[in-house]
């Protein structure tokens, strides 16, 4: 049943959680708020490397956590909740910025004014809404990432869920990923295979502000 709450206000985090302490032993590694990410800098309104989502997604994405690691896996975050600031903070980068220095890494084939138009970066993104999820998974035995034929924010054809051009490996281990979260409520994109948003998000018409600070979520 959905559970949709009043619009909010957009600064007010009581209605999200972290998931490191949602759900334990979850991996993060968040991009945006370090310098290795498709801008090169860390990223507006990250003030802490810490995953944050709504209660709702925290809730699914447990489920999810719960039946990987009984097949031997973890989850591994890449972004959740994602500032209005940090969104405006890419769109302008597009639209302005000439800065090509991480073009090699995360947009070889493209164009910067290609990524907008061809869907990997939103000028409104679900992120925001709190309810979205960027991440992979672990292999328990190895520690290691498993392999899903390109890494996080490859932004190519080679990233879209459906992309035949690689392994039978490559594309098994993104479906294990996106049965798992598809069975837990979520919702896949066609150009990102590491991205999901809650089908039934609390919060679909709001764009939060506040900063990814775990100390702003206990005031």
């Amino acid at each position: 049943m959905m559970t949709v709450h009043n619009k909010p206000d957009p600064m007010d985090p009581s209605g999200f959680v972290l998931l490191g302490q949602f759900i334990p032993g979850i991996v993060q590694e968040i991009r945006y708020y370090s310098s290795f990410n498709f801008i090169g800098d860390p990223i507006d309104g990250y003030e802490e490397p810490c995953a944050i989502l709504t209660r709702e997604a925290a809730r699914a994405l447990q489920a999810v956590a719960g039946e990987m690691n009984v097949q031997g896996y973890r989850l591994k975050v890449f972004d959740a909740y994602r500032p209005a600031a940090a969104v405006k903070r890419f769109v302008l980068w597009g639209i302005e910025d000439l800065d090509l220095r991480m073009k090699p890494y995360f947009y070889p084939d493209l164009e910067k004014q290609e990524l907008f138009a061809k869907g990997y970066i939103a000028r409104q993104s679900s992120h925001s809404r709190g309810s979205a999820v960027d991440l992979t998974l672990l292999d328990m035995r190895t520690g290691k990432e498993l392999d899903m034929g390109s890494p996080f924010d490859l932004f190519s054809p080679v990233s879209h869920p459906d992309y035949t051009g690689i392994t039978q490996e490559q594309y098994d281990n993104r479906m294990i990923l996106r049965r798992a979260m598809l069975r837990s409520g979520f919702l896949p994109i066609d150009c990102e295979w590491w991205h999901f948003c809650l089908k039934d998000e609390p919060y679909p018409d709001t764009y939060f502000e506040f900063p990814v600070s775990s100390a702003y979520l206990k005031k």
